[in-house]
């Protein structure tokens, strides 16, 4: 039987809105909260290292019940006996709203963990550019940034950028702001690592618009490596 850490108290309500110690949790569209409440039951078991409880009242079918969620995502009944609920798997829109609510909590360790695996099952099941794979990605590109790794969100929206490219064309929304967050992410580098990258990045900025229209742009990103050179 493995550590319990602590034990949550979830709420499924009537119309499909789900608390997990009372905090409401995202549900996206189509998805059953039951996954959603198991899936934040799991990342709290990761994230502690040790399986956690919860105490479950259903209002949809006036069900009360207890069951223990594992690190690994299974679910067993807990030391008392009681009967625990059968584990439905996490569905990647419930397992994405669940890695963003661990990011708006700052804990970076989870939300770029569970972040990566989804992005490596995406991938190989659609595609690296299928919507839901690069929805994804854009997300993990985001906490990149907010953690700090800044190269990795260079990298990734250099990327991101270039895909919106092919799929949208140079002047679209979404190809514009992954090529700017790509350069206010470069900005943040430290020069060594900045002059690494610089060459991804220029080259980027020269496929995804007219020369005109990043001049200003890249003359800046050419002085910053020039300067200490």
């Amino acid at each position: 039987m493995s550590l319990i850490t602590r034990t949550y108290d979830v709420r499924i309500f009537g119309d499909g809105q789900v608390h997990v110690d009372h905090e409401p949790q995202h549900v996206p569209l189509g998805v059953d909260p039951a996954q959603v409440a198991v899936h934040v039951l799991r990342l709290h078991a990761a994230s502690g290292g040790a399986a956690v409880t919860a105490t479950v009242r259903d209002d949809r079918s006036s069900a009360q019940f207890t069951m223990q969620v594992n690190p690994d995502g299974t679910t067993e009944p807990p030391a008392d006996g009681t009967l625990a609920m059968a584990a439905p798997t996490a569905s990647p829109p419930a397992r994405l709203a669940a890695a963003q609510a661990a990011g708006r909590a700052h804990d970076w360790t989870v939300a770029i963990a569970e972040a990566n695996a989804l992005l490596e099952e995406l991938s190989a099941e659609h595609a690296s550019t299928a919507p839901q794979t690069l929805e994804v990605a854009r997300f993990r590109a985001d906490l990149a940034w907010l953690s700090g790794d800044f190269a990795y969100a260079t990298s990734a929206w250099v990327w991101l950028a270039l895909t919106a490219l092919d799929q949208n064309g140079p002047g679209s929304q979404t190809t514009r702001e992954a090529a700017g967050k790509a350069a206010a992410a470069w900005m943040r580098l430290p020069l060594p690592e900045a002059r690494t990258l610089a060459k991804d990045l220029m080259a980027m900025l020269l496929e995804v618009a007219p020369q005109e229209q990043t001049v200003g742009m890249r003359r800046q990103i050419e002085g910053r490596v020039n300067a200490s050179a």
